[in-house]
């Protein structure tokens, strides 16, 4: 008898690495994943947030391949090369803010985040650092302290870095404006730290696993004035957000602010793994030589991804394709909406788009609502994931060079498994 390939996986791999889907990848094409078993899937995750480009996008591939021919791996700390330099050029040009700039590549999102508040706290001579419930910033202990979510990131892990604040996250569907969300701030500043010792705030511009709730454009600005009075550091975590997601190729330009340093990731190198923080270029260089890097950092092949990654956003005008998308699935859920009164919230810019669930009878969030519909949309071939602090959002990640046939097939079977799960 054949062991199965899930039994196998679960004598194999530790417990703590969730699934979300059962389904082993055999092989993936734009916005379509076919498995082992040769079940055809839609992909609305992109590796929640990473092949915005699509899976295996021709450009990306061909300069992969390119770069596989000449080198692989040198360390660019030990033998550095220009790809490197030039990516960083890019970056220091396209990020928010007139001021130079200078970067690093490391390999994760969550590393990113972790030079960041180092870069931070060398730059003010500070160490205390603020973020926000429901935001999420890694599962290295630094990432963990800043994640403003229990289970299942901190939960088991004991004594996480000092120094971290949190403060509420303005969300008005659940009570909190960003008058009372700025308050909060406030009386944290009073109550528990003194704004002298607070080297960052950091926050995403859109929470994402904290359920895609954007940050008004208003509590934007007045973060970047207390940032300014106190001589705190303002951090924009555009791991989730950056890369034409939000129909800008970075969401804090839809604020008109620009932060001191700003760490990204996922999209970044269309499936390879790279990261970057870009910052003022006088904070940046607040470290001493080999104070940052890494192995891994800025690999050959993840920079040459990310060039090609991100000419295809600019040749094929992707922040104007993602507007598109996401007009058009925000107006299929709300003519949903009519059927499905458990609909309480559709929202996101460009294509960083989110549906939200209550119960009808109690009018409390429903998690349970939320995963039936997941569920019965994976049994039709279309992959979801779920977000939020109570489990009940469902976010909207497909590729943004998803195929509009395909799409439209999507949002068909999005309107039946919701209208499905009523029941």
């Amino acid at each position: 008898m054949m062991t199965s390939l899930t039994d196998r996986k679960n004598a194999a791999i530790s417990r703590g690495v969730g699934m979300t889907t059962q389904i082993y990848a055999e092989r993936a094409e734009n916005a379509e994943i076919w498995d082992k078993e040769g079940n055809r899937y839609i992909d609305f995750a992109s590796g929640i947030a990473v092949v915005n480009t699509g899976h295996r996008h021709p450009k990306v591939i061909a300069a992969v391949k390119a770069q596989l021919d000449r080198f692989t791996h040198t360390c660019h700390q030990v033998v550095p090369y220009e790809n490197y330099v030039h990516l960083a050029e890019r970056l220091n040009a396209l990020t928010p803010g007139t001021f130079a700039k200078k970067t690093i590549f490391v390999t994760t999102g969550a590393e990113a985040v972790e030079n960041a508040v180092k870069i931070a706290r060398a730059a003010t001579g500070r160490q205390a650092i603020i973020a926000f419930g429901g935001g999420f910033h890694g599962r290295t202990f630094m990432g963990m302290a800043l994640t403003g979510k229990v289970v299942p990131y901190k939960v088991g892990f004991g004594a996480m870095p000092a120094d971290v604040f949190h403060a509420p996250f303005p969300i008005e569907l659940h009570g909190a404006s960003v008058e009372q969300s700025l308050a909060a701030l406030k009386k944290l500043f009073a109550a528990d730290v003194d704004p002298g010792r607070v080297a960052a705030i950091i926050l995403e511009p859109v929470q994402g696993e904290g359920g895609f709730y954007p940050a008004p454009t208003a509590f934007m600005k007045a973060l970047r004035e207390i940032c300014d009075q106190h001589g705190i550091l303002l951090i924009a975590d555009e791991v989730q957000t950056g890369f034409a997601r939000t129909g800008k190729l970075f969401a804090m330009e839809h604020h008109d602010v620009a932060p001191d340093l700003m760490t990204m990731a996922k999209s970044l190198a269309g499936g390879f793994p790279l990261a970057a923080v870009t910052g003022r270029a006088e904070i940046m260089d607040a470290p001493g030589p080999g104070g940052l890097g890494g192995t891994y950092g800025g690999n050959p092949i993840g920079i040459a991804a990310a060039h090609a990654v991100l000419d295809v956003i600019e040749e094929e005008q992707l922040c104007e394709r993602a507007d598109q998308l996401g007009n058009r699935l925000k107006q299929r859920l709300a003519e949903i909406r009519e059927k499905a009164p458990e609909i309480v919230d559709i929202r996101g810019p460009g294509f960083m788009n989110a549906v939200e669930f209550n119960d009808v009878k109690t009018n409390l969030p429903s998690a349970d609502f939320a995963n039936k519909v997941r569920l019965i949309a994976l049994e039709k071939g279309l992959i979801l994931l779920t977000c939020g602090v109570h489990g009940n959002v469902i976010r909207f990640l497909a590729p943004i060079t998803i195929q509009d046939e395909v799409f439209a097939e999507a949002l068909d079977i999005l309107e039946a498994s919701i209208l499905e799960a009523r029941g």
